[in-house]
């Protein structure tokens, strides 16, 4: 399987913009610039996409991973933070909470690890991934950005919520 996206970058680095576009089309005529990755622009940028990539496969593995020991978690949410420090990334860092009905706390930093090293997008990354995992029994309000605000073990909606 192989899967395309395409930049259409014009004018210089600094001054420039571009537009992304993906296969499928979910992601359609984005733009991008200097500000949005470097300052404080709206737009998005290569480390934003990175991490979206990174969070939705992590959390994907480690359902897997959970599957696989014979556990259905009821929810996992993973924010995953890319540096970029003087034009280089640096790091990825992920922020994993799930809800894992029948599995004990302790053991869920194995499943989480297995998850971490074996995600297709952390073994493509040459840069350091860490992590702080924990199993939570609700998911509450964070006040973070995100679109979280229910405690209750419903799922929401398809693919807003971070």
């Amino acid at each position: 399987m192989k899967r395309s996206a395409t930049a259409n970058w014009k004018g210089s680095g600094k001054e420039g913009s571009g537009k992304l576009l993906t296969q499928t089309g979910v992601i359609k005529n984005k733009a991008y610039d200097y500000r949005s990755r470097f300052e404080d622009g709206n737009y998005t940028n290569p480390e934003e996409l990175i991490a979206a990539a990174h969070a939705g496969c992590y959390s994907m593995k480690l359902s897997f991973v959970l599957g696989a020991a014979g556990f259905t978690p009821s929810r996992i949410e993973t924010k995953c933070t890319v540096t970029l420090e003087a034009g280089v990334i640096t790091g990825s860092h992920l922020e994993v909470r799930a809800k894992v009905p029948k599995l004990k706390a302790k053991d869920f930093p194995q499943y989480a690890e297995e998850a971490k090293n074996t995600c297709p997008v952390s073994k493509a990354l040459s840069i350091p991934v860490t992590m702080d995992a924990q199993i939570v029994k609700s998911f509450k309000a964070q006040g973070t950005g995100g679109s979280e605000s229910d405690s209750s073990d419903t799922e929401e909606g398809g693919g807003e919520e971070q």
